[in-house]
């Protein structure tokens, strides 16, 4: 949405303050691709990038108040707020353990369906190992792995959350491999 009134800084941080939401729609189209590109700079993911970007921009408005001009430009502000979400995501328990669910899901998908991997499938004998799994683990590595359903219609099927889904996903694999190696 292109803003089409322009401010000074000073107006800008003003109208801002008093939660001008046509002030708010310049700084966001003026500032949001640089700072996009900052934080993409960083995780190298787009959508984790935007997620950061939006958690930026929510940060700023809410926050606007505690912006003082005397320590910097408002561009600089918001630039050491995206930097500090930015790693405080990734220093998270949650995009940890995102990380090796995806991981992991990486390594499951490069198996190929060739007889070499059909043997190897049969000799680590992975159909009774994923047999011996509770059923919601079964279920969800079926629809994942052999079904090639996405965790988001896994999730909508069994109507659970996404991240439900993926612990799912990543407890039966760590139980597999404890039963394969």
């Amino acid at each position: 949405m292109q803003s089409t009134n322009s401010y000074t800084e000073i107006e800008l941080v003003q109208a801002l303050q008093q939660k001008d939401q046509a002030a708010f729609s310049y700084l966001y189209d003026h500032y949001a691709g640089a700072i996009n590109g900052i934080i993409y700079t960083i995780v190298k993911d787009d959508m984790l990038a935007q997620d950061i970007l939006q958690e930026t921009f929510l940060k700023v408005w809410n926050n606007i108040n505690q912006y003082d001009s005397g320590k910097g430009r408002i561009f600089t502000w918001m630039k050491t707020i995206a930097h500090n979400l930015t790693l405080d995501t990734l220093k998270s328990k949650q995009y940890k353990q995102q990380a090796l669910i995806v991981k992991d899901e990486i390594a499951v998908s490069n198996i190929k369906d060739s007889d070499d991997d059909q043997k190897r499938f049969n000799r680590l004998d992975l159909k009774n190992k994923i047999d011996q799994l509770d059923q919601k683990q079964k279920l969800i590595i079926d629809l994942s792995y052999f079904q090639g359903y996405t965790q988001e219609e896994i999730a909508k099927q069994l109507e659970m959350p996404v991240g439900t889904v993926k612990t799912k996903i990543r407890s039966a694999i760590i139980a597999l491999r404890k039963t394969v190696v």
